[in-house]
Parts: structure tokens; C-alpha cells; sequence
């Protein structure tokens, strides 16, 4: 293997080692907030979200590539795992996190000022 084929090499596994990470971070974080402030924020359900991700961080965890072992599976997916960590984090996670008893005290949406 040549220096530019070694280095794709490295850069692949580190690509899908941050997508695993992404997902793993998603799946902790959607576990620790309570199921009710998942309804309350008009989101679906936490189990929904729960099994949503266990299924992203499963498959990105297959996905990730090991130097000199082919496994057989498609890591194109890690890129759909990818994906649904992405809108936990950015829609999901901001819209539940002042309905959790971490942010607020679980009394709703904090309305700022003195």
C-alpha cells in the first residue's frame, strides 16, 4: 500500500469512529432525559428515539472500518446513522432539554430574564 492509500485508510476510520461517537453521544444523551418532556415538546416518543438510535449507533459501530479485515457490511449506512444522531442533537435535544429536571427544574420552557 502506498503513503496516499495508507492515509485514506487512517482518515476512513477516523470518519466513522466520529460517526459512532456521534450516535453513542445521541443515545446517552436521549436515555438521561426524562419520556415525559418528549411529549411535551411535541416530539415523538423517547422510546421511539431510543430504539432510533440504538439501531444508528449498532450499525455505525459495524460500519467502522478495520485496517486489512473486510467484513461484508455496508458502511454507506453509517452515513444514515450518521444522520439520525444529527437530527436528535440539532432538533430533537434542544426542543426536550428545558422540559428536562437537568435544565429548569422540568417546570417547562424557561422564559429568560430577571
Amino acid at each position: 500500500m502506498n503513503f496516499i492509500g495508507s492515509i485514506q485508510v487512517v482518515l476512513f476510520f477516523v470518519f466513522y469512529l466520529v460517526i459512532f461517537a456521534l450516535a453513542a453521544w445521541a443515545l446517552v444523551d436521549c436515555l438521561t432525559r426524562p419520556a415525559a418532556a418528549f411529549t411535551s415538546a411535541g416530539k415523538r416518543t423517547r422510546t421511539f428515539w431510543i430504539w432510533v438510535l440504538v439501531a444508528a449507533t449498532v450499525v455505525s459501530f459495524l460500519s467502522i472500518p478495520i485496517p486489512g479485515v473486510y467484513l461484508g457490511f455496508p458502511s454507506f449506512l453509517a452515513l444514515l446513522a450518521a444522520a439520525a444522531a444529527i437530527v436528535y442533537l440539532v432538533d430533537v435535544r434542544p426542543a426536550v432539554a428545558p422540559y428536562s429536571r437537568r435544565r429548569g427544574g422540568g417546570r417547562g420552557p424557561q422564559r429568560g430574564g430577571w
